[in-house]
């Protein structure tokens, strides 16, 4: 689905220094049936997030900010012929938490041939597209 923000419009300088940066998460995402650039970039999203927890924020653990102090800032690879297509409302559900600071979508990812064609998982072609995330978690 596409959105009314373009590529041009988004932050062009992820991670900036807006700011105090503590990590990064970097994930791959990807649909091979149904042609959808904004499946896999949420995907490539929660690939990043999956497997990590973030105790500092809830624990005190950085002196005086909490929780609801944390910031994102994010930085997607798309391939460029798809990169209007990528509804950014949609990626940003994916964080259950933080305040996303900034997107960046840059030319990365990837289209190629998923080796099949399966009109009943909604493909249009054997295309599959593969979208790159890199997430900065800081305060």
């Amino acid at each position: 689905m596409a959105t009314d923000q373009t590529p041009e419009n988004y932050i062009t300088s992820v991670p900036n220094t807006s700011i105090k940066l503590l990590f990064v998460e970097m994930g791959v995402g990807y649909d091979q049936h149904g042609q959808d650039v904004t499946k896999a970039a949420m995907r490539a999203c929660r690939d990043a997030i999956a497997s990590n927890s973030i105790p500092a924020f809830r624990r005190g653990s950085v002196p005086g900010v909490s929780s609801d102090q944390m910031k994102l800032q994010i930085k997607l690879g798309v391939p460029r012929p798809l990169q209007s297509s990528l509804d950014i409302q949609k990626v940003k559900s994916v964080f259950p938490y933080g305040d996303i600071m900034h997107i960046e979508v840059v030319d990365g990812g990837l289209i190629c041939s998923s080796g099949t064609h399966v009109e009943e998982l909604g493909d249009k072609n054997d295309d599959c597209y593969i979208v790159n995330a890199a997430v900065y978690v800081g305060y």
